[in-house]
Order: structure tokens, then C-alpha cells, then sequence
């Protein structure tokens, strides 16, 4: 086989060996994200030191409400 083909053929089979070896490494570090974020949700849900009724309540209402919408004016934007 040409020499060529064959470095060829080796340099796609060492990448995609790093691509799934990034893809792999990608869901780890987005799981441990995800995990640190709940933590800190947690952590300052109980520093609040609310009833579980009382939390649920405001998350209730807080989900009743509108989202405002905000529109940047044009001159927010020049220096």
C-alpha cells in the first residue's frame, strides 16, 4: 500500500481516538457541572431556612408571573 495512505489512515484513526476520548472527557466535566450547580441551588435553598410548603408556594407564584421583556435601547451599545 502506498505510504502515504497508510500515514493517511493512521492520522484519522489517532483522531477520532482523541475525539472520542474528548467527547467522553466533555460528559464528564458537563456532569460535573450540572452536579456543582445542584449543589449550590441546594446549598442556598437550605440557608433560607424555609418550609417546603412555603418554598413550593414561591416557586409557585414566581412561575405564575410573566417574564419581563427587555429591549436594549440603541445608545446602550455606542461609546
Amino acid at each position: 500500500m502506498n505510504p502515504k495512505i497508510q500515514k493517511i489512515t493512521q492520522d484519522i484513526e489517532t483522531l477520532r481516538h482523541k475525539i472520542t476520548a474528548g467527547q467522553i472527557r466533555l460528559r464528564d466535566l458537563e456532569r460535573q457541572k450540572i452536579e456543582l450547580e445542584n449543589a449550590d441551588i441546594i446549598a442556598a435553598v437550605r440557608s433560607m431556612d424555609v418550609a417546603p410548603e412555603e418554598l413550593r408556594a414561591l416557586i409557585a407564584r414566581l412561575q405564575a408571573q410573566p417574564v419581563p421583556h427587555f429591549e436594549p435601547r440603541e445608545d446602550e451599545f455606542e461609546n
